[in-house]
């Protein structure tokens, strides 16, 4: 057994996780091996691709991949690793490319992978044995995810039937990239997921989030929740009328998903401080009141998508005290920067809530590597989702060995 079979023996339902956990480097490379490598990671957005050629890279752990439209127009996520000698094919984090061409040797590869040039390997030179790479890759309604471990992958149909019918309509394939914020926060992947998976500090840190959103980290027989279920009633009511399939489905099975339409306050028709729209509307909404509908896939990604705008948060740890988060803002596509929206406006809500979870976050794992730590008792009433994380978490790590990204794609 490794270290972490050993700790997972240790993890108490209700509780918060073991100190190494969240610390260990040890632990880091088991949770890139097991958790990172083996599931559904979402990379990006279909609309960052709009034209042939286009691309953008990622990195997980010391995987990188490069994701690229081709010809046809079909998405790919290639490893960024040239088939000759292994070098890094590219050098932009973005950008278009007619043909990803190794800066080392001058290997010449077609977006969708084909070798088509490799000068002065002879004559009897086999190309078609030596395609780059590529990872399992998925476009729900224009989220796209990738899973490093094909063979591997959890299925992913059942994630595509209860997020596609309800993303669908807010067009995010037609969307564009309003404004993006990366961050790199000094706290385990972890920590960052369980501050998400939970509203107890909500009321006190995000005024700008609770403006327009009920506080459903408040116990259950509370006034705000009565009045909450009563509204959430007739929302979905009206959301069921205009088309918009409103469904609750919460991690089914223990499975890595959760998609839910909830309603905002009343007078807010978007996360905005005002209630007001930030951008026009999405999509084929044809109704400003669509509440606000929220997206969680473990392990990194968490969205919210209003009428006139969508949010995506996605994670990629670095090293066991250090995430990198992209925070993304994306509007209609054909709306127009300074006549239409201002990103600024677009992102307030969301980015200022961001960084003030970041803070929230490094203090959190500040504490967590003080030998003063010890797993302490989750709240039953507003913690729940925390534990659920934590039991996700577990079985992952129980349902996969430690293995390297495989040979073959």
């Amino acid at each position: 057994m490794s270290k972490i079979d050993y700790l997972v023996e240790d993890i108490t339902p209700g509780w918060s996780l073991p100190r190494e956990l969240y610390t260990d480097p040890e632990v880091f490379e088991e949770d890139l091996d097991r958790v990172f490598y083996k599931n559904w990671l979402f990379a990006g957005h279909a609309c960052e691709v709009p034209e042939p050629g286009d691309y953008f890279v990622m990195e997980v752990g010391e995987e990188p991949l490069i994701i690229v439209r081709d010809k046809q127009g079909e998405i790919h996520a290639h490893f960024d690793v040239c088939r000759h000698r292994g070098s890094r094919i590219s050098t932009c984090e973005r950008g278009n490319a007619r043909a990803l061409i190794c800066p080392y040797h001058q290997w010449v590869y077609a977006p969708d992978g084909r070798l088509t040039n490799a000068r002065l390997m002879g004559d009897d030179f086999d190309k078609s044995r030596y395609r780059l790479r590529s990872a399992a890759l998925r476009n729900v309604a224009g989220l796209l995810f990738v899973c490093l471990s094909p063979e591997e992958a959890p299925d992913f149909g059942p994630a595509f039937e209860a997020i596609g019918p309800q993303l669908r309509a807010h067009g995010l394939e037609e969307a564009k990239v309003a404004c993006r914020h990366r961050y790199e926060v000094n706290a385990n992947w972890k920590v960052l997921v369980e501050n998400n998976r939970e509203c107890y500090h909500c009321q006190v840190s995000h005024p700008e989030f609770t403006a327009s959103n009920y506080d459903l980290g408040l116990p259950g027989d509370s006034r705000q929740n009565v009045e909450y279920e009563a509204h959430l009633r007739r929302e979905t009511a009206r959301w069921e009328s205009l088309g918009l399939a409103p469904a609750d489905v919460s991690f089914p099975g223990g499975s890595f998903y959760r998609v839910s339409r909830l309603p905002l306050k009343e007078g807010f028709t978007t996360e905005s401080l005002d209630g007001g729209l930030t951008a026009p509307i999405m999509g084929d909404l044809t109704d400003p009141r669509t509440g606000s509908l929220r997206l969680i896939t473990l392990p990194n990604l968490w969205a919210h998508a209003n009428s006139d705008y969508a949010m995506t948060t996605r994670l990629l740890p670095l090293d066991p005290g250090r995430t990198q988060v992209d925070v993304c803002f994306l509007v209609r596509g054909d709306a127009v920067e300074g006549v239409d929206y201002d990103p600024e406006r677009v992102a307030h809500v969301w980015k200022a809530t961001s960084e003030e979870d970041w803070q929230l976050c490094e203090n959190n794992y500040a504490g967590i590597k003080s030998r003063a730590y010890e797993p302490g008792p989750l709240s039953p009433l507003t913690e729940s989702s925390v534990d659920q994380f934590a039991g996700w978490y577990t079985a992952e790590l129980s349902r996969s060995a430690a293995s390297s990204v495989p040979k073959s794609a």
